[in-house]
């Protein structure tokens, strides 16, 4: 039985989606500051501090939950979304840049998921969202996420946003699966993270591919992205930084020299 809000949910586009949350009376969602969209009539908002979880108790428990989302690069404060009307309304929350949003339901995941940092989006009120710390200082040093990642917990839904196209992969007991640092999106508590040196002088000097694999060990359910925001962002600064030289043609000279870019 769920103690968290119970909200329905319809995700729609492809590469820039939105989540449509569909709100009984009296139901509230939690976001993201910067994440609304839109919203129907009948429908309050209002700033809160920290989470909104129900587990928070006074100011201190309040204080502490802040605190903690700040290390995980959140804000301090969130959005609340009342049904405040009669019947049901709809609340939209849209990602940050292109990728996917993807729907947890806690309840069936085992009431908690470590993500990367900066991947949540929105989820129903009572849902915790605090740090997870690495235990192994390996992990927190070269495993990309440094030594703290975001968790959420509860048993309603929750979303979580991550770059390009979105793999679900369940792993048995015992099952390794190696994974770019980057690329880690989420995982079930039950799934063991760790790194491991890729090895090879070669691998490590030309490979291209960083030092260390992430290495996730089953069971549990893990989610990999396509595209970090690391990586886009990477492609992006190298554009703007270096001159065009449009794969060294002619044309393409000329072109640079009527925009006034010289060669």
């Amino acid at each position: 039985m769920r103690t968290n809000h119970e909200i329905d949910y319809h995700i729609h586009g492809e590469e820039m989606q939105y989540v449509e949350v569909e709100l009984d009376p009296m139901e509230t969602a939690v976001a993201e500051a910067g994440a609304f969209m839109m919203m129907e009539d009948g429908i309050q908002m209002q700033t809160i501090f920290g989470d909104g979880s129900q587990q928070q108790s006074g100011i201190l428990g309040k204080l502490l939950s802040a605190g903690k989302r700040l290390l995980v690069g959140e804000s301090l404060f969130m959005t609340a979304y009342t049904n405040i009307g009669q019947g049901k309304k709809k609340v939209s929350f849209a990602s940050p840049y292109p990728g996917k949003i993807i729907p947890l339901d806690l309840l069936r995941l085992g009431g908690k998921i470590v993500c990367q940092k900066d991947a949540f989006l929105c989820a129903a009120k009572g849902v915790s969202i605090g740090i997870e710390f690495q235990k192994k200082l390996g992990t927190g040093l070269f495993g990309g996420e440094g030594f703290i990642m975001e968790k959420v917990e509860g048993d309603g839904m929750a979303f979580v946003h991550a770059g390009g196209h979105v793999t679900e992969k369940v792993l048995q007991a015992g099952e390794l699966l190696k994974v770019d640092t980057g690329c880690i999106v989420a995982f079930t508590h039950s799934v063991q993270y760790d790194i491991q040196f890729v090895g090879g002088i070669k691998n490590t000097l030309f490979g291209g591919e960083g030092v260390f694999f992430a290495t996730l060990r089953g069971p549990g359910t893990v989610w990999i992205q396509t595209l970090p925001i690391s990586r886009l962002a990477g492609r992006i600064l190298s554009y703007a930084t270096v001159k065009r030289k449009e794969e060294g043609s002619v044309l393409g000279g000329l072109g640079n020299l009527i925009d006034g870019d010289g060669w």
